[in-house]
């Protein structure tokens, strides 16, 4: 069903709007308002313009400017919403990095958020207080506090204690009209009762008639003993009396419907950190459904229920314990959580758990595991679960999620009846799992809507779904997914007459022009949840498998640039599905594809860092990249010559790269940095952005003379290790202006020496590449044809894999990793550094402020708590920037396209602002970082050398002083 108004006025409103806010913010072209304007569920709709909003002023003015000409408006933070709670064919209103304000408040016991700001890094926040927000959704990584509240988003461990309406502190709102009411600030809501007095009556009006009508309050504190996010929270209209404090609890779970939430304080609740878990088997649902039910009366923190077809979705993936794979049919699980203050603490409760569950028979011992390794296991097999089915439904199906509540007492009775249900309709693919502490589970089936019949199949279930959980056993038909336009047409069915009313009543107080997100949680279309579904045409083999849940997105160094890596997914199946028209695509069609290509070549290929951070996120492991260097495959493929000459002459081509340099140098020394750049910008224009920017932070070329130095002069036995010098720091030196004047090759082999260290130099070093910088361009064949010589020099240097072989940059090592031989063991500079290094070195800590940059391929390399490890035992005071994932450099893209490293590396000075360096692992990562850090970057080696002496010369010196 379209709400949009005419074309005509979304172009009145856009010029309106140009004369406050940068035309960049305001977007319409058909790519971007198709990638942005889609979120994680099963509907599409597309919107008409969508407005980047930078601040209250900007959102106050883009309400206003849509209220004069009635067009709708809705809100999205993240997108990673199920119900379709963020999708709009009007005016969007995309929050911008600018909302990512916060404030901890009294010690950690209450943290100020704005909408922007991801849950988990609101925990982040809260780590050294100990605490943590209450709502806890799988999603917390990518979803922001701005949808978590809305929706009122609950989680694992959350219940409803601690969700967002029970531990809301205070709330800041921008309703309709444009009026702002900051709850914490008394004189903020004394303004807002004397100019909004009267609706604040009517809502204490509502209140004291609902508390009159004993039969409705009665049916919404039962329905609040549930976890429940249908419809809006009616339980402000019994639990408060006083209007300002049923308006902010009504914004719980609103969804954008009635208002802007600005700000958010929450009460924060401890984070225990003693944790525990086991995985117990029961032999049926019903013994599994007792457990549950006894498991309520201990000091839990989670209980998460899994079907027999739940851990069948998971059994195949990889590191899933082998138990899975013959447990008997039947067989349901359950993920037990205890956590504690300390270890006495924590047996305790493990106790208490064991009691309850005495008498009841389980497959195998029940058996806590404090193994954090194994502890993310479970988590990792109950968190997979739903993208598990995704990755496995068939092509041009979606994925259906249903998140119903039953009363705790009649969980096992009501999981029997709904399976029944799914079976029924045909739905034998269903698996089913969810918080069963709090009777709320999930369903989640594969759906197509293509075939015929599908969609009335679709219909019959929810129907039959709907009466069953909402009506027979008065559960909830959403507990905390949110309404959405899924559940939208059942409000009223799980509610009654006289609830759905007054949920009307309380729209239209707050947004009497339904212009706020309508046709969310209320409409009075019966078949809205059956319109607008989302199309997923078969695009490609790499993509086919995504969800579009947007956990990617937060990684992805080019998100507040162009696109993300699920938008590059949408608009490649958008494509696709244009492309399948044939001969049957008119003009238009003609024309959109045109564009769309064209659009795409920046937005989506040239934009893209490929650096694989994204398939780290997806529960399915896609890497997006690959999907780009595919279509960059296609595109060079006339360029194939061009890259087997450069790589048949690779030491000339480096060679080229160093000359490239001492260029750049002497016209710095000529033109000075403003001049160089402005000659650099102006001849990177004429060349159609072919010719690279010149950086100020652009270094010294490398002498590889000292790759041919005699090293280890003496007679002494030591170990070996080959190393494998990259392209790039034999092209790329020091830094020019900072204190450490030596290349990251001078640095490895005077700290191989001092570690004792025989060096093994691979024969033809300055022509061996590991073929990344090929395979980038999508020149595949290239790019094999220098791993494989690569290949043949490391295992005739290193004997066959007996010596170990040490790459100076983290990235070539993903690479060699991933397509030389197995027997080779292949090192980087934090992994040989901290395995091997340390062991033989005296360290002594410097006492100073150090920033660390983590590497998207040591992200991958799972590195991350080694590089901390090594940083931290050369530094007293490290700093890891919070939000820079990969800094976008991505080999030669800094210069290429500069402004992904600015845009990945925005607000990075502020934060390392009082180190007086950072460390890194990868050469042209470093010139990214010391250009938008305002801090020199270098090697992470050059740190350990600085802080370290020789065991053995020390050892060999003391023996002389006691002689």
């Amino acid at each position: 069903m379209s709400v949009s108004g005419h074309p005509r006025a979304y172009h009145e409103l856009k010029t309106a709007l140009a004369a406050s806010i940068p035309s960049e913010r305001l977007i319409d072209d058909p790519l971007r308002t198709l990638a942005y304007g889609t979120d994680a569920s099963f509907y599409r709709l597309i919107p008409q313009l969508i407005v980047r909003v930078e601040s209250e002023a900007e959102l106050i003015l883009t309400l206003a400017e849509c209220h004069t000409r009635g067009l709708p408006v809705t809100f999205r933070a993240a997108g990673t919403s199920l119900s379709g709670q963020a999708v709009t064919d009007s005016v969007l209103i995309l929050l911008s990095r600018a909302w990512r304000g916060h404030e901890i408040l009294d010690d950690g016991a209450a943290i100020k958020l704005q909408p922007g700001v991801i849950g988990a890094r609101a925990n982040q926040l809260l780590v050294p207080f100990k605490r943590k927000i209450g709502p806890d959704p799988a999603s917390i990584n990518s979803c922001m506090i701005g949808g978590i509240a809305a929706n009122n988003a609950s989680g694992m461990c959350c219940g409803t204690a601690q969700n967002s309406y029970r531990t809301l502190r205070d709330i800041r709102v921008i309703l309709a009209d444009g009026a702002v009411l900051d709850t914490a600030d008394s004189s903020s809501r004394e303004a807002f009762r004397r100019s909004h007095g009267e609706l604040l009556e009517a809502l204490e009006r509502l209140s004291r008639e609902t508390l009159a009508n004993p039969v409705l309050a009665d049916k919404i504190r039962h329905k609040y003993r549930l976890k429940n996010t249908t419809g809006y929270a009616l339980n402000s209209l019994v639990d408060f009396t006083d209007g300002i404090e049923i308006l902010k609890h009504l914004m719980i779970g609103s969804e954008g419907t009635l208002g802007f939430i600005s700000s958010i304080t929450y009460d924060t609740v401890p984070d225990e950190p003693v944790k525990a878990a086991a995985l117990a088997f029961f032999p049926d649902m019903a013994t599994t459904c007792r457990a549950t039910i006894a498991l309520k009366k201990t000091l839990v923190s989670a209980v998460e229920l899994m079907d027999r077809a739940a851990l069948c979705s998971v059994q195949d993936k990889p590191g899933m314990p082998e138990v899975l794979k013959t447990l008997p049919e039947g067989t349901a699980a359950l993920l037990i959580d205890v956590r504690g203050d300390d270890e006495a603490e924590l047996e305790s409760r493990e106790a208490q758990v064991h009691a309850a569950l005495e008498g009841l028979k389980t497959l195998e011992p029940l058996t806590f595991t404090r193994d954090q390794p194994t502890y993310e296991l479970y988590w990792k097999i109950r968190k997979g679960l739903f993208p598990a089915v995704g990755a496995i439904r068939e092509t041009g199906t979606t994925v259906v999620i249903e998140d119903v509540a039953f009363p705790i007492e009649r969980l096992d009775e009501g999981v029997l009846a709904l399976t029944e249900v799914f079976h029924k309709h045909g739905y034998q693919d269903a698996i089913l799992f969810g918080h069963a502490l709090e009777g709320n589970l999930h369903f989640v089936f594969p759906q197509g809507f293509e075939k015929p019949g599908e969609i009335e199949r679709y219909q019959a279930l929810m129907n039959e779904v709907a009466q069953l959980v909402g009506v027979e056993y008065g559960g909830s038909l959403k507990a905390e997914h949110g309404t959405g336009r899924n559940m939208a047409p059942y409000v009223e069915l799980e509610w009654g007459a006289d609830a759905y009313a007054l949920m009307w009543r309380i729209k239209a107080l707050f947004d009497p022009e339904n212009l706020l997100n309508p046709e969310v949680i209320l409409s009075r279309n019966p078949t809205l949840h059956l319109e607008n579904l989302k199309p997923l045409p078969a695009a490609d083999p790499l993509v086919d498998k995504c969800i579009e849940c947007g956990f990617c997105e937060p990684v992805c160094p080019s998100r507040d640039l162009t696109l993300t890596p699920r938008q590059r997914i949408v608009i490649r199946r958008e494509l696709a599905r244009l492309e399948a028209l044939g001969e049957q695509a008119n003009d238009d069609d003609k024309a959109r594809i045109e564009q769309l290509w064209s659009d795409y070549r920046y937005q989506g290929d040239e934009t893209c860092a490929a650096d694989g951070l994204c398939a780290t996120q997806c529960p399915v492991s896609i890497n997006t990249g690959d999907l780009i260097r595919s279509l960059r495959r296609e595109r060079n493929v006339g360029k194939a010559g061009v890259a087997r000459l450069v790589g048949r002459h690779f030491s000339g081509t480096t060679r080229f790269g160093r000359g490239a340099l001492n260029m750049a140098a002497f016209g710095q020394a000529v033109l000075g940095d403003k001049g160089l750049i402005k000659v650099s910008q102006t001849l990177r224009k004429l060349s159609g952005e072919r010719l690279p920017q010149w950086l100020p932070s652009m270094p010294r070329a490398a002498s590889v003379k000292v790759l041919k130095r005699s090293v280890n002069r003496d007679d002494r036995i030591r170990d070996k290790v080959v190393y494998m010098p990259s392209c790039a720091t034999r092209v790329f030196g020091a830094n020019r202006d900072d204190q450490e004047s030596r290349s990251v090759m001078e640095l490895t082999l005077a700290l191989l020496d001092k570690a004792g260290f025989e060096v093994i130099i691979p024969a033809m070093p300055g022509h061996l590449c590991c073929g990344m910088a090929f395979q980038s361009k999508g020149q595949f064949g290239e790019a094999d044809h220098k791993a494989r010589e690569l290949n043949r020099e490391l295992l005739a240097a290193s004997q066959n894999g007996r010596y170990p072989v040490l790459c100076d940059t983290s990235p070539c090592t993903l690479r060699m990793r991933e397509t030389l031989d197995e027997r080779l063991v292949l090192m980087e500079p934090v992994n040989f550094a901290h395995d091997h290094l340390l062991p033989r070195l005296e360290i002594t800590p410097v006492d100073e402020c150090i920033a660390v940059h983590v590497t998207c391929s040591s992200t991958r390399m799972g590195l991350t708590d080694k590089f901390l490890a090594l940083a931290k035992a050369c530094s007293t005071n490290v700093v890891v920037p919070a939000g820079i994932t990969c800094c976008g450099f991505a080999g030669d893209k800094g210069f290429s396209t500069p402004e992904l490293n600015a845009s990945a590396l925005q607000g990075l000075a502020h934060q390392v602002k009082g180190c007086v360096a950072g460390y890194s692992n990868s050469r042209t990562c470093e010139i990214g970082l010391s250009l938008h850090g305002g801090i020199p970057y270098r090697s992470i080696l050059s740190l350990v050398d600085r802080v370290s002496r020789s065991k053995e010369v020390v050892e060999r010196k003391e023996r002389v002083s006691e002689a």
